[in-house]
């Protein structure tokens, strides 16, 4: 019987650890390693996850990352990029699962409870827009802008348009701010009075408009900045 290797066996003692405690007492060298080895099956995953981290700086930014970015690193391929890029999707799935049980948004903490799991790992801006029925119910969550500068770039057209496509009664406008803080900015402010305004000719109210960072969020209702 041909004997285990000292790779070999590094892997199999990591996998055994995991396998009896989870993740607990792994540092994120060692948690990541343990990922590659199912994409990595030949080459010492220590040092990728070494690179990667250096590269990177954090699981969080290595998680954010396009394939292309990954493969910038030496000994990520195309195969352990699509499963670093895997893992924060099925994270952000499972979250969105368990927010889908909100169905009636009372509250602006409601909406961020729904809203906050569809931001996560988003490095970019997103725009959503939550449509409501009459009772409050959600009838719907649909990105409708991504990647524009700030939210005052949002097509109010394609705004109103979802708003009556799903025959909304009200809205809640929601963004992200990826690099900053959970606060308004002047675009914000400006979009919003603009959102308002085109939606009121339609006859859908927008209820609020939520700004996300993280875990974090701002609710232009809870400031008073919304008059409806």
């Amino acid at each position: 019987m041909q004997a285990m290797s000292v790779h070999e066996g590094h892997r199999e003692r990591l996998r055994d650890r995991f396998r009896q405690h989870g993740l607990d007492g792994f540092n994120e060298i060692n948690a990541l390693e343990l990922a590659l080895f199912y994409a990595i099956p030949r080459r010492d995953t220590n040092v990728i996850a070494h690179a990667l981290l250096d590269h990177f700086g954090s699981l969080q930014a290595i998680f954010a990352a396009s394939e292309q970015e990954l493969c910038e690193v030496e000994g990520i391929g195309v195969q352990a990029a699509s499963l670093l890029r895997l893992i924060p999707q099925l994270m952000r799935k499972s979250a969105c699962a368990a927010a889908d049980k909100i169905r009636v948004v009372r509250k602006s903490a409601d909406a961020a409870a729904y809203l906050i799991p569809r931001f996560l790992y988003e490095q970019e801006e997103v725009i959503l827009l939550l449509c409501l029925d009459s009772q409050k119910r959600i009838i719907t969550c649909a990105e409708i802008g991504r990647g524009v500068v700030n939210a005052a770039e949002t097509s109010l057209r394609r705004l109103v348009e979802t708003a009556l496509k799903y025959k909304s009664s009200s809205v809640i406008l929601a963004h992200n701010h990826p690099d900053g803080l959970a606060r308004p900015s002047v675009e914000d402010d400006m979009v919003t009075k603009q959102a308002s305004r085109s939606l009121s000719l339609v006859g859908v109210v927008l209820h609020d408009h939520i700004i996300v960072a993280g875990e974090d969020y701002a609710s232009f209702r809870d400031a008073g900045l919304l008059n409806c």
